[in-house]
């Protein structure tokens, strides 16, 4: 089996103290799936990590060295979860960036989930979570190391039954989940909440925004309060692991999952479970 920590492209589990991630949670991550030995979705995780490492103004490992490295930690894994981190790297007491920053990459394999098999199909139950999301522009979309906010959030509840928090953030508009993105089925058409001041633009998501034409469904993006959710036809939650859970249970509401877009909702498992072979971007 390959090792399951590369930091620099070297085998080891030891991180510098002075590395601005640890220090100030300065850079980025990708969460994967990993099937039959490839990372899945390849291709989206690298172009979102390269979109906030630009904004960020963090120089981006070029594609070739991180897929490489992937396929390294990834190899003989029937099904497992990579995490790419990308950090700005050494730097000194103080906020100011260093002007010449020297990345550090961390990739780790990680086993996958046990997550129950009978929720794809069965359901899952969600909670409302407290904790607000603040709102940032500068920052909404980016999956940064900063989350604060979604540990506070899922230390709310320990019911096991309950997979999922939803989060809002100050005005009360419903942004996502903990770690997913939140469709609702109504009329017809799905909609999905704004990510313009806070939130994540999941793969998955991403993939449920292309491929919904195909099925002639059309999705939206909106903002979403607690009225618009009780009044959906059917809910469900997506990322990278997850694929798609549809929502049985919203707060103490039973949610009907016969009108939910089952046909697109399997397809967009398929396309987030394939292993990507092909080229680097």
């Amino acid at each position: 089996m390959a090792p399951d920590t590369l930091i620099d492209g070297v085998a080891t589990d030891r991180l510098a103290v002075a590395d601005r991630g640890l220090q100030y949670g300065d850079g980025l991550f990708e969460t994967l799936a990993v099937q039959d030995g490839a990372p899945c979705l390849w291709r989206e995780h690298y172009h979102r990590l390269a979109r906030g490492a630009e904004r960020l103004g963090i120089p981006c490992p070029p594609p070739e060295l991180l897929l490489r490295e992937s396929r390294q930690l990834a190899d003989g894994a029937s099904a497992a979860v990579l995490k790419i981190i990308l950090t700005r790297g050494h730097g000194g007491r103080g906020y100011r960036p260093p002007e010449d920053p020297r990345p550090t990459r961390i990739l780790r394999r990680h086993p996958w989930p046990d997550h129950p098999r009978t929720w794809e199909k069965q359901g899952v139950a969600v909670t409302f979570c407290r904790t607000p999301l603040g709102e940032n522009p500068r920052l909404a979309g980016l999956k940064h190391l900063n989350r604060l906010e979604q540990v506070l959030a899922r230390s709310e509840w320990r019911d096991r039954e309950i997979a999922e928090g939803l989060m809002q953030d100050g005005r009360g508009r419903i942004i996502g989940g903990t770690l997913s993105n939140l469709f609702l089925a109504r009329a017809g058409c799905l909609l999905t909440p704004r990510l313009d001041t806070c939130g994540i633009a999941g793969t998955v998501r991403g993939l449920v925004l292309r491929l919904a034409a195909g099925f002639g469904i059309q999705v939206l993006e909106r903002n979403l309060g607690r009225a618009d959710l009780t009044g959906a036809d059917g809910l469900f939650l997506t990322n990278a692991l997850i694929g798609v859970w549809p929502v049985r249970r919203l707060g103490t509401r039973e949610m009907n999952l016969d009108h939910l877009p089952w046909e697109l909702i399997t397809a967009v498992r398929r396309a987030a479970r394939t292993p990507d072979r092909g080229r680097n971007t």
